[in-house]
């Protein structure tokens, strides 16, 4: 595995309301754990791995019970009403860490591979830093406001960002200012507006998000597929 030393910032406080039900979507069941152990998992199993700050919601009152909470180098923090608020309570967590390279993973990508964490740590180095995409291989509709087709879309040099995304702690910190900016949707976003063009590196297809009900069988199958088990 790679020798490079890193952090990494998970955000975990969302209430996933797309997904129905009252269980926030990180605490769904997933093959004999829950997403966001899935989620944790591959990091945590890294030897690379220096600190890992999992950004909480204000009322969480289940992540504490997890077996993954109790790992040395985890901390949980206050998440706050974005995704970007979130990520930057957990850059602060970091303290003088944050002067290094730091992975963002979402707390409901429960596939994530080891060679992924592996092809991406390759450019911990790169001042831009990089994130996990893979190119778009669908034909892209515009739709109109009545739902019909209103064009097809140039799919070329276009790719779907995934997570984790790497970047140097503080630049980042400092790209996402007071996380206020509604533009700012992925960490990528915000060194893009600060005027860095991060690397994207080929990522796995099957690093879904949880997003819908029907996305958990599909995860379900890619861990059965892979044979792993939680730690």
């Amino acid at each position: 595995m790679s020798p490079v030393a890193f952090n990494a910032v998970v955000p975990a406080a969302g209430a996933g309301a797309r997904m129905g039900g009252t269980t926030p979507k990180t605490y769904l069941p997933l093959a004999g754990g829950t997403v966001i152990e899935w989620a944790l998992a591959p990091l945590l199993a890294h030897p690379g791995l220096q600190r890992l700050v999992v950004a909480l919601a204000p009322d969480d009152t289940r992540f504490a019970g997890l077996q993954a909470a109790s790992d040395a180098r985890l901390l949980s923090v206050t998440g706050g009403a974005s995704r970007a608020a979130s990520v930057a309570a957990g850059l602060g967590a970091l303290g003088s860490a944050v002067d290094g390279p730091v992975l963002v993973h979402d707390g409901a990508r429960p596939c994530l591979s080891g060679d992924e964490i592996e092809r991406l740590l390759a450019f911990a180095s790169d001042p831009a830093g990089a994130l996990l995409a893979v190119p778009v291989r669908d034909t892209l509709k515009r739709a109109d406001g009545d739902g019909h087709v209103a064009a097809t879309e140039d799919r070329s040099g276009l790719w779907r960002a995934l997570t984790p995304q790497l970047f140097h702690g503080g630049t980042l910190r400092d790209a996402l200012g007071d996380a206020t900016d509604s533009a700012i949707t992925d960490e990528a976003s915000a060194m893009e507006r600060a005027g860095y063009a991060p690397r994207l590196v080929e990522g796995d297809p099957a690093n879904i998000k949880i997003t819908r009900p029907h996305d958990l069988p599909l995860a379900e199958a890619v861990l059965a597929m892979r044979g792993g088990q939680l730690r």
